[in-house]
């Protein structure tokens, strides 16, 4: 049965707390689950928990660890998750680069030594909501993607995520993988014994297939971003790439394509993240910058849809809906 946005929280809140995260992070912790939950991201909800239970188990976490700032400057930071789970080390890191913004204008913030964080949305919302533009990467655990024109396993989805304030209360939110879909999406499809559409997914010898059960089972792989060499797949590969230059490179993290990268048994992940704020006072007076933002977006979303019952939308519209009804009819679990 649905449960109200609050209780789903504090749900989240008590578990954390009973492996032993101290309050503080467990709380920063479940607002970034259940940010996810209300807007029907349910890959990056509570259905994340047993996967890091597992990883508390395995000690790929530190469930008790707190982030902290190893190296600053008046624009930049560089913090230690500590082995942790990544939502208190990226919190910490967002509100680092938004006071860093709001100081000189523009705040970048490096992250190591981590672990999965959530959604990157979740994060480049927070400048959103103090006016800045804000941009967001992070590393991934788990290889699932093979190089354009390759058949081995060397990245992730690698996500990026970008977003600027408008007018009153809307602004744009972009939220992406570097790969043609969420693994989550394929998973969705193997477990209902599904198809998969055209240009989702690769087999073992890097062949297009429709078998969601390649990933899973079978030695497949992702696509990148484009689906096929033909359909500009390196576009997506050289994204996944710069987001690794920018999450471990940068940072001093794990390099994913090194053979035990997240794999070292005991050993967290040491995953990266990158962050980065900007003032659009900078450059001239935020109202109008808004005001722009405002303008392009609500044309984009004016444009004549091919299907009456299906306008146009811009990145963040989609989950508008689910909030409204999730806080009016509560969040389920199914």
């Amino acid at each position: 049965m649905p449960v109200s946005f609050d209780r789903h929280r504090a749900q989240i809140v008590a578990i954390f707390e009973a492996w032993g995260m101290p309050s503080a992070n467990a709380a920063v912790a479940a607002d970034g689950i259940a940010w996810a939950d209300l807007r029907g991201v349910k890959s990056h909800g509570i259905a994340k928990l047993p996967g890091y239970d597992v990883w508390r188990r395995d000690g790929r976490i530190r469930i008790d660890a707190a982030p902290s700032i190893e190296r600053e400057t008046p624009v930049s930071a560089l913090i230690n998750g500590n082995g942790g789970l990544g939502y208190a080390a990226g919190h910490l890191a967002m509100t680092t680069a938004i006071a860093k913004a709001q100081e000189s204008g523009i705040g970048v913030v490096s992250v190591r030594n981590s672990a999965h964080f959530g959604a990157c949305g979740f994060y480049t919302e927070m400048a959103v909501r103090s006016g800045l533009i804000g941009m967001v990467m992070t590393g991934t655990a788990a290889r699932s993607v093979a190089p354009t024109s390759g058949t081995e396993a060397k990245l992730g989805t690698e996500p990026i995520s970008f977003g600027a304030p408008a007018e009153g209360d809307d602004f744009f939110l972009l939220d992406m993988a570097t790969t043609t879909v969420a693994q989550g999406k394929v998973l969705n499809l193997y477990v209902e014994n599904q198809p998969c559409p055209e240009g989702w997914v690769l087999d073992a010898l890097g062949q297009e297939s429709n078998d969601p059960k390649m990933i899973f089972d079978a030695g497949g792989f992702l696509t990148s971003l484009g689906g096929s060499l033909l359909g500009s797949s390196y576009k997506g590969y050289g994204l996944a790439v710069m987001v690794n230059i920018l999450s471990a490179c940068l940072s001093g993290s794990s390099l994913i394509t090194d053979p035990l990268h997240a794999n070292r048994p005991g050993t967290p992940n040491n995953i990266g993240h990158f962050f980065f704020a900007l003032d659009p006072g900078l450059f001239r007076d935020p109202d109008d910058f808004r005001r722009d933002v405002s303008t392009l977006i609500d044309s984009l979303r004016a444009t004549r849809p091919l299907a009456d019952d299906t306008p146009v939308m811009v990145a963040g519209d989609p989950e508008r809906k689910p909030m409204a009804k999730h806080r009016d009819e509560g969040l389920s679990l199914i």
